[in-house]
């Protein structure tokens, strides 16, 4: 893999179409590259597994990098940051809440455990929840896509089981941001954050943005990134010791076998 300064994550390509006008604004100014985690159908669902997978690449690059993602993909970023905050110049999580286990998928299971209803009418249901109302035809595409995503995504949950991922935040400088309409990542869940935060972190809401934002709101999104990017960089380094300080006692407050799926 060539030498890179951001690294965008994704942990389905199928989600990719509401990544890439985000990526291209953010090409105009800076190298950034695509990863794309591919879980196969007899593969079994570890997050460990595309963790270690990530590391194989961000560990040939020369300096710290940024690191991006959206919901799950974000969540991936965020657990990636906790291990290595060394390799880690910048964290920016898009549709990820305070407490990372809360995603759309946790909230379609809920919904199927509560909802005398079909999949496909609880599909419908996510749909408007995180899109927006619609017409039937697109709505139908939308449904489908995110049962495709369900049944193929490295997801920390499913019906029978849904495993928790310790709050908290990172060593790196961190920029979190969701749609101000976002009825996953809700404005409590985003403010949530100011727990977390350290000097120069930033939370960010996106007005009118729903859960996919950054798909909506490409060019303002970008700007917002590249802006914080700007600032890490006239930042100095936190030495490494202070890195792995913190990391104890982020360590000290997340139960390692939470972060492994169970199903």
């Amino acid at each position: 893999m060539s030498t890179f300064d951001a690294l965008w994550l994704c942990a389905n390509p199928r989600l990719k179409r509401f990544d890439w006008s985000l990526c291209q604004q953010l090409k105009r100014c800076t190298n950034v590259k695509f990863w794309s985690y591919h879980q196969t159908a007899d593969e079994p669902c570890s997050i460990q597994t595309a963790l270690a997978l990530l590391h194989q690449d961000i560990q040939r690059q020369s300096k710290p990098i940024h690191l991006l993602g959206h919901g799950l993909s974000g969540t991936l970023g965020l657990l990636y940051a906790r291990y290595n905050p060394q390799a880690v110049k910048s964290l920016t999580l898009l549709s990820v809440g305070a407490n990372p286990s809360v995603g759309w998928h946790a909230h379609y299971y809920k919904m199927r455990e509560l909802l005398p209803c079909s999949r496909e009418a609880i599909l419908l249901q996510m749909v408007t929840m995180l899109f927006g109302a619609m017409n039937t035809n697109r709505a139908m595409k939308l449904a489908s896509l995110l049962a495709t995503i369900l049944d193929t995504e490295l997801a920390p949950h499913s019906l029978a089981h849904r495993n928790e991922l310790a709050p908290g935040g990172v060593a790196s400088p961190l920029l979190v941001c969701h749609g101000e309409h976002d009825a996953v990542v809700d404005p409590q869940a985003h403010a949530q954050w100011q727990t977390w935060l350290k000097a120069g972190d930033r939370l960010w809401s996106c007005p009118q943005g729903r859960h996919f934002f950054h798909y909506d709101h490409p060019r303002r999104t970008s700007q917002i990134i590249l802006e914080f990017w700007q600032q890490v960089s006239s930042m100095p380094r936190l030495p490494s010791t202070h890195e792995q300080l913190m990391m104890t006692l982020l360590c000290k407050e997340m139960n390692h076998s939470a972060l492994l799926p169970g199903d």
